[in-house]
């Protein structure tokens, strides 16, 4: 979940401290001083993410009618990610199955056989609700249960054949926010509610959950009408909620704007926005507590991970107590923070003990550029040596997610090849994580206004809907990709070919990175703006990976691999080398005169002859 006006909101962090990174491949060379090379300690294994949203992963139903209730709609189901599924997710070369949308969230369905009404429609976005506005930490979602009262047991039992197929497993935690119907009925025996105890006539206390607006009754924003012509559960403008409590993106209003996360309420880490934004950590406050019990109730559930929603809008220093409390339930679970801040991005690795951030402020956003002919590789030769002093092998990148348009809608890329020399550069640049999104794979363009998603080349979280071309893929369950094609075909294998390759090649997973533009930007045929050349290496492999960003022009570069380099990288300048594309396969060959297609990307294992 993103913030227009996020940068506005984050709070203030403390200062650099050098990162302690993990040990991996440190007997590969590294010439000191380089300026094409960094001396960054990698990750010792690459993590492959495949994120699917369970409520648009197994919909069968194609009439996505706007603002269509879920059985008119349709929904997907835990139980559709089946065994059949996870094999073909798993041939992608997919470590980790990020299932989004999971924790029980306010929506205008209601089940009353499990007694859930449905929430106020005024303060819901969509009929099937954000998945960030959560209801419920201790419970999921009952529209992705087939029977409603068993959800949990549907759910873990999801969890148990995911590990079952050697994936592991990463929920969203969302630690900034709620929906402002929060109420847990599902919480453990002994659990005292968000809220329950909180003292609603201060403005802020430092045990109180929520920030309050003492004498003052929530407003729903003017103009809200989330059905259109349509009406939903309660949908008269009207929400009561007194006193007003202090809206998800930091606003203290009794009457947020339209464009404010109005549907949620800001939860108390023991800052006083009101006053200076002093903080009171000591002791530890309350709702620090409660979140580090209910980290703990999903770890203890054998959730391998959490994907953290708006990580900086949280206080670090609650990070940096709550991620090693949860360590030492499950220590090998992992925290991946949804950041876009870089200048802190030290501060969040480092004091707040995240294993991952989003690279997203960097690396996503240069890449968007250039797949759009809009950019140049300067961009990412920038991203890598800001990266370089620590953190790069913690950055999680991507092309797309929930949040991001879709590669093939008009309003990004439009064709869905151009993601694949950009796709090349996020999986093998460095060791840290890779995502892929549901639908991606087969070029899904997100068309058409779903109802509160008005169609703006994103695929709706609010909506009850399906994704038409990954429908194709899943071929009415079948999991074969019997509707795609020939290109969908073409383009889907490219990726199964990429991400199974970052996650098997040593030298991607776990080796070093050294740029090699400068040694080829006076070389015949070699345009530097269009191409971007790099070798990863490690003890046991060294490689070369060379992409095409446009999406015209034919090149047949002569690329350069300087002696020195081959020193630094463990190779010998008088042997002669043949060059194997791990890639694309075919016949190795004898040198780097190489043909680079448009949109193409190689990756060639150097090895002797």
């Amino acid at each position: 979940m993103k913030n227009l006006t996020l940068a506005a909101s984050l709070l203030a962090l403390s200062a650099f401290t050098p990162p302690s990174l993990p040990v991996a491949d440190t007997s590969a060379p590294v010439l000191a001083n380089d300026p094409n090379t960094t001396s960054e300690v990698p990750q010792d294994n690459k993590l492959v993410i495949y994120q699917l949203l369970p409520r648009l992963f197994g919909n069968k139903v194609a009439l996505n009618k706007p603002y269509g209730t879920i059985l008119e709609n349709g929904c997907g189901k835990f139980n559709d990610i089946n065994d059949l599924a996870l094999t073909k997710i798993k041939e992608l070369g997919v470590s980790h199955m990020w299932y989004t949308g999971v924790l029980e969230h306010a929506t205008m369905t209601s089940y009353p056989a499990a007694g859930l009404p449905a929430d106020d429609a005024d303060v819901v976005k969509g009929r099937a609700g954000s998945p960030y506005a959560v209801k419920d930490y201790y419970d999921v979602d009952p529209d992705l249960a087939v029977n409603p009262k068993n959800r949990l047991e549907e759910f873990e039992a999801l969890v148990k054949r995911t590990h079952a197929h050697g994936l592991k497993v990463i929920i969203d935690f969302i630690p900034n926010h709620v929906a402002r119907s929060y109420h847990s009925d599902a919480k453990p025996a002994g659990v005292v509610d968000l809220g329950a105890q909180d003292d609603k006539t201060k403005s802020f206390a430092p045990n109180n959950n929520f920030y309050y607006l003492p004498g003052q009754h929530f407003v729903v924003p003017a103009g809200y009408n989330p059905l259109g012509a349509l009406k939903g559960p309660g949908e008269d403008g009207k929400y009561n909620e007194f006193p007003a409590k202090a809206t998800g993106n930091d606003v203290f209003s009794a009457a947020p704007k339209l464009d404010d996360w109005f549907e949620t309420v800001k939860l108390n880490y023991g800052v006083d926005y009101q006053n200076g934004r002093a903080t009171h950590f000591d002791p530890v406050p309350d709702t620090w507590k409660k979140m580090r019990d209910i980290l703990v109730y999903w770890a203890q559930k054998d959730v391998d991970g959490f994907r953290c929603d708006v990580a900086e809008m949280v206080p670090v220093e609650f990070w940096a107590y709550v991620i090693p409390e949860v360590k030492k339930v499950k220590p090998g679970i992992i925290f991946i923070g949804e950041a876009y801040n870089p200048k802190e991005y030290n501060t969040y690795l480092t004091k707040g003990h995240f294993d991952f951030l989003y690279d997203k402020v960097g690396l996503y956003d240069g890449l968007r550029r250039l797949m759009r002919q809009e950019g140049t590789t300067d961009d990412i030769t920038h991203v890598w040596k800001e990266e370089s002093n620590g953190f790069s092998s913690h950055m999680l990148r991507f092309l797309e997610n929930h949040d991001e348009q879709r590669i093939a809608s008009k309003e990004f890329a439009t064709n869905p090849r151009r993601a694949i020399p950009a796709m090349t550069v996020a999986a093998t640049l460095a060791s840290g994580p890779v995502m892929l999104y549901m639908g991606q794979e087969v070029g899904e363009p997100a068309a058409g206004a779903a109802g509160f998603n008005t169609g703006d080349g994103r695929t709706t979280i609010f909506d009850y809907w399906s994704v038409p071309e990954h429908q194709k893929w899943m071929n009415h369950g079948k999991f074969d990709g019997g509707k795609l094609s020939p290109e969908q075909k073409q383009l889907r294998d490219f990726y199964a070919r990429l991400l199974s390759l970052a996650g098997s090649s040593e030298a991607i997973r776990k080796g070093r990175f050294y740029e090699l533009q400068d040694a080829n930007n006076l070389g015949k045929e070699y345009d530097q703006r269009k191409l971007y050349t790099f070798l990863r290496y490690s003890k046991g492999q060294q490689v070369l990976v060379v992409v095409n960003f446009s999406d015209t022009k034919t090149y047949h570069p002569t690329v350069l691999i300087p002696d020195n380099v081959l020193q630094t990288i463990g190779l010998d300048p008088q042997r002669i080398y043949a060059y194997h594309d791990l890639l694309n396969g075919g016949e190795a060959r004898n040198s780097l005169n190489l043909t680079l297609e448009p949109l193409s990307a190689t990756v060639l294992e150097i090895k002797p002859r």
